[in-house]
């Protein structure tokens, strides 16, 4: 009976530290945030350039308060606008990403709906997307030219969906058509949204809780997919612990070097698998590693003398 109260009492004291880490962290984001948030409201009038780098300072102490590390490869290209490719795991991405660099974010239109999240998404100036209406890409695709021209980076999550972390989701070509829309006759495709927009990948894995490497089958504590409910998953994870995430980001590519938006897909599809596999395992960058693309499922890739870490 000792044995057991003791173990209780150890089982009650990790809930309750738990508890009172997300606890705090939620008052801290709160604190933190809704003063901010006019900031943001008058620089998107008055500085667009201010509006751009608000952001990246405010999601930096998110990442602080929250306990994410970032180990970043690479560098978002300052001095031009860029169509950030990136794979997605976990509502997450979004302080972690903006903690990167002055970023902005292609969106379903459902996000325009969600209490209090469509007020951040909008003050970031998310260009949402109404998937349903095919009359709707050519609003997308003149808002998102609009904010290249402008010089803006731009992430593109191309799933179109989240995953569970522990592998790439098959890339949907149709999302690229508002970034590389066919072209007009007797239009050049790079007129279509400026001659010096490039392309950089960007590929991103959590790997450490608790500065303990997280395995296959923990993965799914930070991945937030399928039909899991977003304010539960949020608050697991913030009783959780300290995260670390490792983000690797690709050289810049002209937009106009791709011949169209699937071999645009393709190519952003096949770099990014490449580098979360390399990640996942700890290989570096330079590593040779064969990655074959899903035809429909599940990707299947492989190292020397190693499993797929998709299957």
């Amino acid at each position: 009976m000792r044995l057991f109260s003791a173990r209780g009492r150890r089982t009650s004291g990790r809930f309750s530290m738990g508890t009172l880490r997300a606890a705090a962290i939620l008052g801290g984001f709160f604190t933190l945030t809704v003063p901010l948030m006019p900031v943001q409201a008058a620089l998107l009038r008055v500085s667009p350039r201010g509006a751009r780098q608000f952001p990246n300072w405010y999601h930096r102490q998110v990442c602080r308060l929250l306990g994410v590390r970032l180990h970043i490869e690479g560098e978002i290209s300052p001095d031009r606008p860029v169509l950030v490719v990136a794979n997605h795991t976990s509502w997450l991405d979004i302080p972690v990403l903006s903690a990167v660099a002055p970023l902005s974010f292609v969106a379903k239109k459902d996000v325009a709906r969600w209490p209090f999240v469509s007020t951040l998404a909008k003050l970031q100036r998310t260009v949402f997307v109404d998937r349903e209406r095919r009359s709707a890409v050519g609003e997308t695709t003149n808002e998102m030219t609009a904010r290249l021209a402008a010089g803006d980076a731009v992430v593109l999550f191309a799933e179109g969906t989240s995953s569970d972390g522990n592998r790439v989701l098959p890339f949907k070509t149709s999302l690229f058509a508002a970034a590389k829309p066919p072209a007009r006759a007797g239009e050049r495709p790079s007129a279509q949204a400026g001659s010096d927009v490039v392309v950089q990948t960007l590929s991103l894995v959590y790997t450490r809780l608790h500065g303990v490497p997280i395995n296959r089958a923990a993965r799914p504590l930070v991945g937030w997919y399928g039909d899991m409910e977003m304010q539960s998953h949020a608050w697991a994870l913030l009783k959780a612990g300290p995260l670390d995430v490792s983000i690797r980001i690709g050289a810049p590519i002209p937009l106009e070097a791709f011949a169209d938006r699937k071999d645009l897909a393709r190519r952003s599809e096949d770099e990014i698998r490449r580098n979360v596999v390399q990640i996942l395992r700890s290989y570096p960058r330079d590593a040779e590693i064969a990655v074959t693309r899903p035809a429909g499922g599940f990707a299947a890739a492989s190292a020397s003398g190693g499993r797929s870490v998709f299957r």
